[in-house]
């Protein structure tokens, strides 16, 4: 027979086990009776208003290092019910969090590391394909390349010769599409001296390309990405963080929320 002190041990013993088994199966229960809603693939109709992000590293982005700001801008979309398809001929590998049960369109023309020259290739040998593919872009952000030719040591002239050259090629196969071109946000302002004037040098080239290279058919649009931007904003010396990747979409938003379908 078992003694009294044995039988309350076994008593404690069931009593915790009856419990744990309780909430297991009331736990079991919620989760058959929410059943989730299942996730919509990213699908924009046939009307959809088509955006080609082209640049480096700051559009590429590299999660969970450092952010791009495609994944933010494309969550304003969503928000807004703005029916728009990003295109490129590269898609996004690295992890995103689905958004209203949507995924992420990952379509984008960035690419890290590359000089304006290396960019400037880039676009000349993918553009026909991306047209092909995905129909011309009514809108095309373009990040304004010059951060890599600095860090190379680059010649500054031969970058704005390039940035020109991208318009130029951009122009002749869309002749009515629409460049947001950037005025860079800055990099850490611990930053050598050397990059900090390259991209200040720069920003103030872009403000007269974009004036000069604007016709009736195919406007050249600033946006201004540099003031306001802090060091806060940088995950690294010049790549965007989450709360920079969604200062920088908001003000692509903000320029494009009137053009959009």
């Amino acid at each position: 027979m078992l003694k009294n002190s044995q039988k309350m041990n076994l008593m404690k013993k069931s009593s915790w086990y009856f419990a744990v088994l309780f909430i297991f199966i009331i736990s079991a229960c919620k989760n058959e009776s929410s059943d989730p809603t299942p996730m919509i693939t990213n699908n924009p109709q046939g009307n959809a208003t088509r955006i080609l992000p082209i640049g480096a590293s700051r559009v590429e982005g590299f999660r969970p290092a450092y952010e791009s700001y495609r994944y933010e801008l494309w969550k304003l979309f969503i928000d807004n019910d703005n029916n728009v398809d990003l295109i490129g001929s590269l898609k996004d590998e690295f992890s995103y969090p689905t958004y209203k049960n949507l995924s992420f369109d990952t379509d984008h023309e960035g690419r890290g590391g590359a000089t304006s020259g290396q960019i400037l290739e880039a676009v000349t040998n993918t553009i026909d394909g991306i047209i092909e593919q995905s129909g011309m872009p009514e809108f095309v952000l373009f990040s304004t390349p010059g951060g890599n030719d600095g860090l190379e040591n680059l010649p500054f002239d031969q970058a704005v010769k390039n940035v020109n050259a991208i318009i130029d090629l951009l122009q002749a196969k869309i002749p009515n599409v629409t460049i947001i071109l950037e005025k860079a946000a800055p990099p850490n302002s611990n930053s050598e001296e050397r990059i900090k004037s390259f991209l200040d040098n720069m920003n103030a080239e872009v403000t007269r390309i974009a004036m000069e290279q604007s016709n009736e058919s195919s406007k050249v649009i600033l946006v201004d990405m540099n003031t306001g931007f802090t060091d806060s904003l940088l995950a690294d010396p010049v790549h965007y963080n989450e709360a920079g990747a969604k200062f920088i979409a908001q003000r692509y938003y903000d320029l494009l929320k009137d053009k959009l379908n």
